[in-house]
Formats: C-alpha cells, sequence, structure tokens
C-alpha cells in the first residue's frame, strides 16, 4: 500500500499540473470557436487518463462505444467519483455539462465554462434556478449537443442506495431525444474525499440507449434499473480484481457528498 500511496501523490501533483498546463494552453480559444476549446478540453482528459494508467496502473475499458447515437442526446451516468465529470466528455462530439455557478468565479476554469457554453445553476436560487435550468437545457440539446448529467445529482460511495432525482426526467421529457445510460466503477480506483487512486480496471459501460418518448416516471424507473444492475456487474468484478492485486479492496468513506 505505500506504493500505491506514492504513486497517488504523484500522480494528483501531476494532475493539476497538466490542468494548470492546458488552461494555459487553451488561451488563444477564447478568439475561437466553441469547438476549438473543446478539442483542448478532450485532450486534457485523455492526457489525465493515461497519466492514470501510466502513474497509478489504472487501466481503462471502455465498453459499447457502438450503442452511442449520434446528434442529440442526454447521457445519463452513474456518478461515484471525480473520473467521470472530465474523463467522459472525449467520447461526445460536443458534450454538454450542468454546473454549480460558483464555478465560474474560478480564473480561467469558470471563463472556459462560460465560453464553452455549459450551463450554470445558482443552487440558492430556488425553484427560479431550476426552471431556467429545465428551459435552457432541452434547447441546448436540441441544437445537436450531449447533455452529460448525473441523475443522483452528486457523488454516491460504491455500494450507497442509488437516489435519482426527477429533474433529469424533465429535461428527458422536454427534449424529446434519447438516453444513453452509462455504467461504471469508478469509485473503487478514485474514491472521493481522498486523494488515493488504486490499480485495476477501470470499467465504462455505454448500455443500450432508451428511445424519446417515455413517460418521466417510465424513465426514471429504467434508467435506474439498467445503470444500477451493469454498475453492480462492473463493481463485483473489480472487488475480486483488486482483492488478487493487492489483497485488500478499499472502503469509501461512508454517506452522501
Amino acid at each position: 500500500m505505500v506504493s500505491i500511496f506514492l504513486r497517488s501523490l504523484v500522480y494528483n501533483v501531476l494532475f493539476y499540473v497538466m490542468l494548470v498546463f492546458w488552461n494555459i494552453v487553451a488561451i488563444p480559444t477564447f478568439l475561437m470557436p466553441r469547438r476549438a476549446f473543446m478539442a483542448v478540453a478532450k485532450t486534457w482528459a485523455r492526457s489525465s487518463v493515461w497519466l492514470m494508467r501510466v502513474i497509478c496502473n489504472t487501466r481503462l475499458d471502455v465498453r459499447g462505444l457502438e450503442k452511442i447515437p449520434q446528434g442529440p442526446l442526454i447521457v445519463a451516468s452513474k456518478h461515484q467519483s471525480m473520473w467521470e465529470t472530465f474523463a467522459l466528455m472525449q467520447f461526445f462530439d460536443a458534450p454538454l455539462f450542468i454546473y454549480k455557478r460558483e464555478l465560474a468565479w474560478i480564473p480561467f476554469f469558470g471563463w472556459y465554462l462560460m465560453k464553452s457554453e455549459m450551463i450554470g445553476v445558482d443552487r440558492s436560487g430556488g425553484m427560479r434556478s431550476l426552471m431556467d435550468m429545465a428551459r435552457r437545457a432541452p434547447k441546448e440539446i436540441r441544437s445537436g449537443r450531449q447533455l452529460i448529467i448525473f441523475p443522483e445529482g452528486t457523488r454516491t460511495p460504491v455500494g450507497a442506495p442509488p437516489d435519482y432525482m426527477t429533474g433529469v426526467g424533465q429535461i428527458y421529457a422536454s427534449s424529446g431525444v434519447p438516453c444513453l445510460p452509462v455504467a461504471l466503477n469508478s469509485g473503487l480506483f478514485w474514491p472521493r474525499r481522498t486523494f488515493m487512486r488504486y490499480p485495476g480496471t477501470l470499467v465504462v459501460e455505454f448500455l443500450d440507449p432508451l428511445p424519446a418518448g417515455l413517460t418521466r416516471k417510465e424513465f426514471i424507473v429504467r434508467i435506474a434499473t439498467v445503470i444500477e444492475a451493469a454498475t453492480d456487474r462492473l463493481v463485483a468484478a473489480a472487488r475480486a480484481e483488486q482483492a488478487q492485486l493487492f489483497g485488500v479492496v478499499p472502503s469509501a468513506p461512508a454517506g452522501r457528498k
């Protein structure tokens, strides 16, 4: 475990060094179309994933790429880690995120969020802010973008009871586009509330898309069912692999964020 600690330390230092580096590289994109900045952002995502493999021996196995529909789309992903907040964007042509508006205050990083026309939400704004998000998100999606959203609303530890929010159902019903469910086991390799990064095979699995036109209730039930079943399968396989690699499966901090 000492080796894992040291590798994690090195990775985290280099991760933030690279984040600063790519923020500087992206400065000229302020004068370019959104696509130029997104190309830099995707390169940062790929380089961070590559660095994790080289330093922490965390390999990435991506399954179901052929299931990703073209054009406007909702991508509903399990959320166990910070990892998917940046790594998933590399698989989509025009990714769209919903972010806490306070992040826009961060120099450069926040400016890039606005430059790339992501959707900022003021969590203190109550129902008015949520209604504004529910109006803007479908419009952005129908323009040809892919909304990457986490239906549980926040990161949940591996094995925590799922709690799917209804907001994604409203966006789905208003958008009239398919939804791509995503299962993963990232919480075993990049746990929340710790800087430890663990070896093994981090799996992202794109599942069968759900068609447009389901009722909100049916939609929530179906994405929760398919995502949780696939995630449980991926987590079980990863736990077995980690037990073989270093004799113990790391435990994630309990509770919700």
